[in-house]
């Protein structure tokens, strides 16, 4: 993983993930050494293999909706990156290509790149905080 900050305001970084990285330790780990919060962040680029989750609402928690183990091509890779007790918090939602043309989406649980992922974060000038939704039982975003 390299990563270099490439604009000032906002401040936006280039991270590049090679082979074998996996896209959420990596970004927590960026997040935490650059000490990000209330951030966004957009990728593509290739994985071998991913998990995507979607949201129960009856268990109140994220479960998986397909896991390949297959290269793929990463579409498009959104999130957010806030604080939750002080901590970076990565939310991401994403959506691969198949070799067949089909695609499938969802919660980001994990994905492995193979052979690159370019992920552009920004950061906005106000840090977002997480709290926990009595209703849904997850981390939400505070205004």
């Amino acid at each position: 993983m390299r990563s270099k900050q490439i604009a000032e305001n906002p401040r936006t970084l280039i991270v590049i993930l090679d082979t074998g990285d996996e896209i959420l330790s990596s970004l927590k780990l960026v997040a935490q050494t650059e000490q990000l919060a209330g951030s966004s962040f957009k990728a593509i680029g290739a994985l071998s293999g991913v998990e995507l989750g979607w949201f129960n609402w009856e268990t109140k928690k994220y479960q998986t909706a397909i896991k390949l183990q297959e290269q793929v091509e990463l579409l498009s890779l959104i999130g957010d990156i806030a604080l939750k007790d002080d901590k970076p918090q990565i939310h991401a939602h994403l959506v691969i290509g198949r070799k067949d043309g089909t695609a499938h989406g969802g919660h980001l649980l994990s994905a492995k790149v193979r052979p690159t992922c370019e992920i552009i974060i920004t950061e906005s000038p106000k840090h977002l905080q997480k709290e926990i939704n009595p209703e849904s039982g997850i981390a939400l975003i505070r205004l």
